[in-house]
Protein backbone atom coordinates (compact mmCIF):
# COMPACT_ATOMS: atom_id res chain seq x y z
CA UNK A 1 0.00 0.00 0.00
CA UNK A 2 1.34 3.09 -0.73
CA UNK A 3 3.21 5.72 2.01
CA UNK A 4 0.15 7.74 2.19
CA UNK A 5 -2.88 5.82 2.27
CA UNK A 6 -0.94 3.83 5.08
CA UNK A 7 0.22 7.70 6.94
CA UNK A 8 -3.75 8.07 6.50
CA UNK A 9 -5.17 5.61 8.24
CA UNK A 10 -2.57 5.97 10.67
CA UNK A 11 -4.26 9.45 11.38
CA UNK A 12 -7.66 8.13 11.28
CA UNK A 13 -6.90 5.26 13.60
CA UNK A 14 -5.99 7.84 15.98
CA UNK A 15 -8.67 10.13 15.64
CA UNK A 16 -10.39 7.09 16.36
CA UNK A 17 -8.87 6.15 19.73
CA UNK A 18 -9.05 9.81 20.75
CA UNK A 19 -12.64 10.07 20.53
CA UNK A 20 -13.07 7.08 22.05
CA UNK A 21 -11.31 8.12 24.82
CA UNK A 22 -13.57 11.14 25.15
CA UNK A 23 -16.84 9.10 24.05
CA UNK A 24 -18.35 10.52 27.47
CA UNK A 25 -17.92 14.56 26.04
CA UNK A 26 -18.84 13.37 22.12
CA UNK A 27 -22.39 12.11 23.20
CA UNK A 28 -24.19 14.17 21.26
CA UNK A 29 -22.14 12.58 18.45
CA UNK A 30 -22.29 9.27 19.35
CA UNK A 31 -24.13 8.31 15.71
CA UNK A 32 -21.54 9.92 13.69
CA UNK A 33 -18.38 8.57 16.21
CA UNK A 34 -19.95 4.90 15.56
CA UNK A 35 -20.08 5.69 11.90
CA UNK A 36 -16.57 6.84 11.52
CA UNK A 37 -16.02 3.80 13.89
CA UNK A 38 -16.92 1.62 10.90
CA UNK A 39 -15.34 3.28 8.25
CA UNK A 40 -12.00 3.14 9.89
CA UNK A 41 -12.51 -0.92 10.80
CA UNK A 42 -13.83 -1.43 7.19
CA UNK A 43 -10.54 0.49 5.81
CA UNK A 44 -7.86 -1.81 7.94
CA UNK A 45 -9.90 -4.76 6.91
CA UNK A 46 -9.08 -3.90 3.36
CA UNK A 47 -5.42 -2.81 3.90
CA UNK A 48 -4.93 -6.48 5.17
CA UNK A 49 -7.36 -7.70 2.04
CA UNK A 50 -5.07 -5.86 -0.14
CA UNK A 51 -1.87 -7.24 1.77
CA UNK A 52 -3.58 -10.76 0.98
CA UNK A 53 -4.54 -10.32 -2.36
CA UNK A 54 -0.97 -9.17 -3.16
CA UNK A 55 1.12 -11.61 -1.79
CA UNK A 56 -1.06 -14.67 -3.59
CA UNK A 57 -0.43 -12.30 -6.84
CA UNK A 58 2.70 -12.51 -6.30
CA UNK A 59 2.42 -16.06 -5.40
CA UNK A 60 0.44 -16.61 -8.69
CA UNK A 61 2.70 -14.54 -10.64
CA UNK A 62 5.88 -17.00 -9.55
CA UNK A 63 4.08 -20.09 -10.44
CA UNK A 64 3.04 -18.45 -14.22
CA UNK A 65 7.19 -18.13 -15.19
CA UNK A 66 8.08 -21.42 -13.33
CA UNK A 67 4.95 -23.04 -15.83
CA UNK A 68 5.88 -21.27 -18.77
CA UNK A 69 9.63 -21.47 -18.49
CA UNK A 70 8.93 -26.07 -17.89
CA UNK A 71 6.82 -25.67 -20.92
CA UNK A 72 9.64 -23.71 -22.98
CA UNK A 73 11.58 -26.59 -22.08
CA UNK A 74 9.44 -29.23 -23.34
CA UNK A 75 8.32 -27.46 -26.71
CA UNK A 76 12.22 -27.22 -27.40
CA UNK A 77 12.33 -30.94 -26.95
CA UNK A 78 9.35 -31.78 -29.30
CA UNK A 79 10.57 -29.24 -31.60
CA UNK A 80 13.76 -31.46 -31.93
CA UNK A 81 11.54 -34.41 -32.07
CA UNK A 82 9.22 -33.20 -35.12
CA UNK A 83 12.67 -31.84 -36.76
CA UNK A 84 13.70 -35.50 -36.46
CA UNK A 85 10.20 -36.75 -37.79
CA UNK A 86 9.86 -34.99 -40.84
CA UNK A 87 13.37 -34.12 -41.51
CA UNK A 88 15.36 -30.81 -41.13
CA UNK A 89 14.22 -29.82 -44.55
CA UNK A 90 10.71 -30.60 -44.93
CA UNK A 91 8.37 -27.18 -45.19
CA UNK A 92 5.81 -29.16 -42.92
CA UNK A 93 8.08 -27.91 -40.37
CA UNK A 94 6.70 -24.28 -40.95
CA UNK A 95 3.03 -25.46 -39.47
CA UNK A 96 5.06 -25.90 -36.12
CA UNK A 97 6.52 -22.64 -35.78
CA UNK A 98 10.25 -24.19 -36.69
CA UNK A 99 12.39 -23.08 -39.85
CA UNK A 100 13.45 -25.74 -42.23
CA UNK A 101 17.17 -26.16 -43.36
CA UNK A 102 17.04 -24.48 -46.44
CA UNK A 103 20.71 -24.17 -47.42
CA UNK A 104 22.98 -21.06 -47.64
CA UNK A 105 22.21 -18.81 -50.57
CA UNK A 106 25.53 -18.72 -52.55
CA UNK A 107 27.45 -15.98 -53.03
CA UNK A 108 27.70 -14.89 -56.39
CA UNK A 109 31.12 -14.26 -57.52
CA UNK A 110 31.98 -11.14 -59.12
CA UNK A 111 34.21 -11.67 -62.31
CA UNK A 112 37.22 -10.52 -61.57
CA UNK A 113 38.09 -7.26 -63.13
CA UNK A 114 41.92 -6.53 -63.68
CA UNK A 115 42.71 -3.23 -62.31
CA UNK A 116 44.26 -0.95 -64.65
CA UNK A 117 47.95 -0.57 -64.70
CA UNK A 118 49.50 2.48 -63.31
CA UNK A 119 51.68 4.55 -65.66
CA UNK A 120 55.88 3.62 -65.70
CA UNK A 121 57.42 6.61 -64.18
CA UNK A 122 59.37 9.05 -66.57
CA UNK A 123 62.72 8.72 -66.84
CA UNK A 124 63.77 12.20 -67.92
Amino acid sequence: MATGKMATLGYLQRFKDSLLANVDNLKSYEDTRLKFEGLVTSAQGLVQQQATLTAAKQEASKQLQEELNEAMRVATVLRFAIRDLYGKDAEKLVEFGVRPFRGRPRKKKEPETPLPEAPAPRVE
